[in-house]
């Protein structure tokens, strides 16, 4: 869904270094500036958010073009000093460096430091900046903060390391203890797959509070603007085994919001099992997610492995109070890759786990072709079922777990892998299906019920077995196509209980 390049964000997130200092601190000492102490309260936010929203919308201040201009090469020509990290030099247990605005990153935004209930305006300085010899001259007044990562004691009591970006119009993402960057967040979602043009709002504003000694969670406030919608949000961020935010979005639409996204997750899918031929690659697979699992309010675990589609593809999965959602990496060994380099088994799956009764709607899934593994083609969310009327006012908290397995994986078998190819001696497609193994699914394959179902042609030669590779199961079943699109459904049961992830599959003949 975005114009930029995966591969060059990432370089940018572990290449541009950080600005800051402890708001106790004199700014002489440091070389910065920041604003007066003022008095701090979430509810501030809000407020702001509310008022915004009863306004014309103004954007943020904008980079001047000479740095936004600059290319790739010269951006990276420039970094802050790490010596003036926000709050480094204090017991407290977060610390924050900041971005540089441009290239890619047309606002400035403002950041501020919040201690003891009062905030303080981190001023941008372009003196505080280290660059190479070749970087131009540039004026100051053209650029400012982009955003900020978050440091902390993830993987060692003792060294503080980035868990945490939040950079680039709503985009935030986080690792967990052992994790690599792979999927991103973000606020909000709007006319993502729709039938006008995709609009991205902005966190325009921050506020960073300072942690007590080894505290376990450290918290962020944001204030969201775009031209159809405002938004005040917290995050209250635990890192750890599984890094867990737990998310306080308020909107305020400026228009009737029929399309919103709420907790969108964005990744990239290029080629698995599935779809292997595709690529002329010497890697196994190539993902930062495999597929979308859902607990729906029904109770029922649904599992999507995903796709390379060759045109647009959205999936809609309607539900009333779903459990939770999210896109997930289950393949964690490094031979599922054979890449030394990207370390795609490291990435983080992200579950979004509601709290509160979130009514009626869907979860989407909207899957973008792609030929390059630069491009993030994967988009998940829950939109409402009614829409966001102008002018009203909605509240949405939910977590987020940047984890290796969700907390809704473990009571029934998942599956591990999917994969699909034509019948060799006979007409049809075969799919196969791996299941972990499981104590729900037994050891006797024919004590296991398996029901498949498609929206076209007919479903024949099912077949269940051991799986001796995996030790769990594997389900092998015949589609005999006599339409371009068919939606499969495959359930396992044993005992009158159903004994494994729902699997759901949309097979669109070349």
């Amino acid at each position: 869904m975005t114009p930029l390049s995966r591969r060059q964000l990432l370089g940018l997130f572990g290449g541009l270094a950080a600005l800051g200092l402890t708001p106790a601190q004199a700014e002489e000492a440091a070389g910065m500036t920041l604003g007066p102490a003022v008095p701090f309260d979430p509810e501030m936010v809000v407020t702001r958010a509310r008022a915004l929203a009863a306004a014309a919308y103004a954007p943020p201040p904008a980079v001047s073009a000479d740095w936004l201009g600059l290319s790739y090469d010269a951006f990276r020509g420039i970094w802050f000093d790490t010596r003036h990290t926000l709050f480094r030099g204090t017991a407290g247990a977060v610390q924050a460096e900041f971005f540089v605005a441009g290239l890619y990153f047309p606002h400035k935004i403002g950041i501020h430091a919040v201690e003891k209930g009062r905030s303080r305006e981190v001023a941008f300085q372009l003196r505080t900046f280290d660059v190479t010899d070749q970087f131009p001259a540039l004026p100051e007044d053209g650029t400012g903060f982009a955003g900020f990562r978050l440091l902390g004691e993830l993987e060692a009591g003792d060294r503080f390391q980035e868990y945490a970006v939040f950079q680039g119009a709503s985009y935030f993402r986080a690792i967990a203890r052992g994790q690599a960057y792979g999927i991103s967040a973000r606020g909000l979602a709007l006319n993502t797959a729709g039938d006008g043009p995709e609009e991205f709002p902005v966190f325009r504003d921050f506020w960073i509070e300072a942690a007590e000694p080894g505290a376990p969670t450290v918290t962020i406030h944001a204030l969201m603007d775009s031209p159809s919608v405002s938004g005040a949000y917290s995050f209250a961020i635990t890192k750890g085994e599984t890094t867990e935010m737990t998310v306080s979005a308020r909107l305020f639409p400026r228009v009737d919001l029929p399309t919103v996204g709420i907790a969108p997750g964005t990744s990239m899918f290029l080629y698995s099992d599935i779809n292997r031929p595709r690529f002329d690659d010497f890697r196994e697979a190539v993902h930062d997610s495999d597929g979308l699992l859902i607990l729906n309010g029904a109770g029922e675990t649904i599992w999507r492995p995903l796709t390379n589609p060759r045109a647009v593809e959205v999936s809609v999965f309607a539900d009333t109070s779903p459990r939770g959602f999210g896109l997930m990496q289950r393949a964690r060994k490094p031979g599922d890759y054979n890449d030394l380099v990207a370390h795609y088994e490291r990435r983080p799956s992200l579950w979004v786990e509601p709290m509160g009764d979130w009514g009626q709607g869907a979860v989407m899934l909207v899957e973008i072709p792609t030929d390059k593994e630069i491009n993030d083609n994967i988009v998940a969310f829950w939109r409402p079922a009614a829409s966001l009327a102008a002018g009203s006012e909605h509240r949405f908290d939910y977590r987020l777990y940047w984890c290796a397995a969700s907390p809704a994986e473990g009571s029934v078998a998942p599956v591990i892998a999917t994969r699909t190819g034509a019948r060799v001696f006979e007409e049809g497609r075969l799919f196969a299906i791996d299941y972990a193994a499981h104590p729900a699914l037994g050891d006797d394959p024919a004590r296991i019920e398996a029901r498949v179902n498609t929206s076209a042609g007919t479903i024949s030669g099912q077949h269940m077995q051991v799986n001796p590779a995996t030790g769990g199961m594997r389900l092998d079943f015949t589609l005999q196509e006599d339409a371009p699109l068919a939606e499969l459904r495959a359930e396992l049961w044993r005992g009158g209980q159903r004994v494994a992830e729902v699997w759901l599959n949309r097979w669109v003949s070349a």
